[in-house]
């Protein structure tokens, strides 16, 4: 492209900002376009979570602003990111980053794969990066985890914590993606406790904490007392019912997702443990390698138990000594390979008539 038409481009960006300015951003980031003339520029788009959604966005953005902060780079001009809050904004925000000529934009959610996909090729000279699904662009990077690998490890928790033999799974959207969190955790139910029953419902919705605490209450009423949820800010729902249950004197609790989310928990201390997914960590490490001059152009970059990209939380002290020894043994068989943890329906039906 010529030099014109790139100072045309920035032009527009700069332009259009005020017009696209509806589709959000922090509060730092009121010129899109500057920035140091030569200076390494990164940006995400948020899914409908937002990026305070106390899981997936705001690990991603954790990640964002440590690279920002360890590179010298300022808020709002070198790293930024700009909220989505419909589905309809995640095209104008990601054109809108690439207008600005950022040299990295992030798409965090599998659920802006297309318009990703259609952006890439609107500016084919930009670096995209999309977490959690896989676009076959040669200018987009796709990165992927293992959550059935690190649900299984907190469904081994569930399975020999459970005092009911009753344990739910509560997702978001149903999807590919979190069919992975479901078929890893009922996984490690059933390896533990074969006798338990995993109950599982969809909210169809990964930012309605309304529809999170209607299907706990549904769960823990029929005597579920540990509930996973990959739910976003969904599970915030989960929470608030496990807590207002634990002040009524109910003995429940809540497994969280994608952050150490043991907080979420508290006063009532009612999160037994969460299943982390370094988003952070795969974020800045995509950073880094495009500042290098290394970025996995049209490459899919994963990470598991054995790259640490998935793992039980750190906060383990609602855990009983013996089931964290389980975990641990468990841990090193799917990280030796001797154990293929599943991460479809089929998969997890042929896992269970192995068992």
């Amino acid at each position: 492209m010529k030099k014109k038409s790139l100072l045309a481009l920035a032009a527009t960006g700069l332009a259009m900002s005020s017009v696209l300015a509806a589709c959000g951003s922090n509060d730092d980031s009121k010129d899109s376009g500057s920035g140091e003339k030569d200076g390494f520029k990164v940006g995400m788009v948020t899914d409908t979570g937002g990026v305070d959604d106390k899981s997936f966005n705001q690990s991603a953005w954790e990640g964002i602003q440590k690279f920002g902060k360890d590179n010298d780079l300022k808020e709002g001009t070198g790293y930024k990111y700009l909220q989505s809050a419909k589905q309809s904004d995640y095209q104008p925000n990601l054109q809108q980053l690439a207008r600005a000529n950022y040299d990295l934009i992030l798409g965090i959610g599998f659920l802006m794969a297309e318009d990703i996909g259609k952006v890439a090729d609107q500016f084919d000279d930009k670096n995209f990066a999309l977490v959690d699904m896989v676009v076959d662009k040669p200018n987009v990077a796709s990165i992927v985890f293992k959550e059935n690998e690190g649900s299984f490890l907190v469904g081994v928790v569930a399975g020999l914590t459970t005092k009911t033999d009753k344990v739910g799974f509560v997702g978001g959207v149903n999807s590919d993606l979190i069919k992975k969190f479901e078929s890893g955790f009922k996984a490690g139910v059933m390896a533990v406790n074969p006798d338990a029953k995993v109950e599982v419902q969809y909210a169809e919705d990964f930012n309605a904490a309304e529809k999170g605490q209607a299907i706990a209450s549904g769960m823990y009423g029929k005597k579920v007392d540990v509930i996973y949820h990959a739910a976003g800010g969904t599970g915030q729902g989960v929470f608030t019912e496990a807590k207002n249950r634990k002040k009524n004197g109910e003995d429940v609790w809540v497994i969280g997702v994608d952050r150490d989310q043991v907080e979420e928990g508290m006063p009532e201390n009612v999160t037994l443990t969460s299943m982390v997914k370094r988003v952070d960590t795969a974020v800045e490490q995509v950073a880094k390698d495009t500042k290098d001059g290394n970025f996995p152009a049209g490459k899919v970059v994963e990470f598991g138990l054995k790259d640490g990209g998935v793992d039980i939380a750190p906060s383990q002290d609602n855990i009983e000594k013996d089931v964290l020894t389980k975990v641990e043994d468990y841990k090193k068989q799917i990280i030796d390979g001797k154990i293929t943890v599943p991460g479809t329906d089929d998969e997890y039906k042929e896992y269970e008539a192995s068992l």
